[in-house]
């Protein structure tokens, strides 16, 4: 019973609050520098996400477990005690060759909310959570529907290189994060129609003209 509970208990977050009442949830702040037909670069301000990293060879079961992580986190499994709402999107972060037997590495992901972004409360040791700060940076974009599956999300990254490899971008991709991409997940996992996915890159707006800051 209590292996269910843990296997059922993420999900039912995720229905409650990313369901249509918790679309005001935060999110990264961002400004489009640039917007094509098939893809789009935002440059992002300086963030702060708490990431469960993850050993599985599997994306979907490592961002299942690595969400679970991050669940008890927000319901204060933290030094702190404190209650932290649920943000989008639930990134997962994907680097290939890096893990066992050179399988791809993950990185599962939560935002902030802007009030805990100057002083995170600290994760529980055994839940082997850290907080990543980021830099203002550029980030690639591409949208896709449907479900993120481990039979996809490559196709949708190889589809985003292509696209940017035909672009003013073209020089610039995986910056500077060599070989990575990630996968960021917007929608409760039981809606089957109009669900949000996006796959990210990093790139150099420098290299382009667009500054970070």
């Amino acid at each position: 019973m209590a292996g269910l509970a843990q296997r059922v208990l993420p999900l039912l977050l995720l229905l409650a609050l990313l369901s249509p009442a918790a679309r005001g949830a935060e999110t990264p702040e961002y400004t489009t520098v640039h917007a094509e037909s098939d893809f789009e670069v935002r440059r992002y301000r300086d963030t702060v996400w708490m990431s469960a990293p993850s050993d599985d060879i599997s994306f979907h079961v490592a961002t299942k477990l690595g969400f679970h992580r991050l669940f008890q986190y927000l319901m204060g499994a933290n030094l702190n005690s404190s209650r932290i709402r649920m943000t989008t999107p639930v990134l997962t972060s994907i680097v290939p060759g890096a893990g066992p037997l050179h399988s791809s590495a993950y990185f599962v992901r939560l935002y902030l909310p802007a009030k805990f972004q100057a002083s995170p409360p600290v994760p529980l040791p055994e839940l082997n959570l850290h907080p990543d700060r980021w830099p203002s940076h550029c980030i690639a974009v591409r949208s896709f529907s449907g479900y993120a599956r481990d039979n996809n999300v490559v196709e949708e990254a190889e589809k985003l290189a292509l696209s940017l490899s035909r672009s003013p971008w073209a020089n610039s991709t995986n910056y500077p994060s060599k070989n990575a991409y990630s996968i960021a997940q917007y929608s409760n996992p039981f809606r089957i129609i109009g669900r949000l996915n996006e796959v990210w890159f990093d790139v150099d707006c420098k290299s382009t003209g667009f500054e970070a800051y």
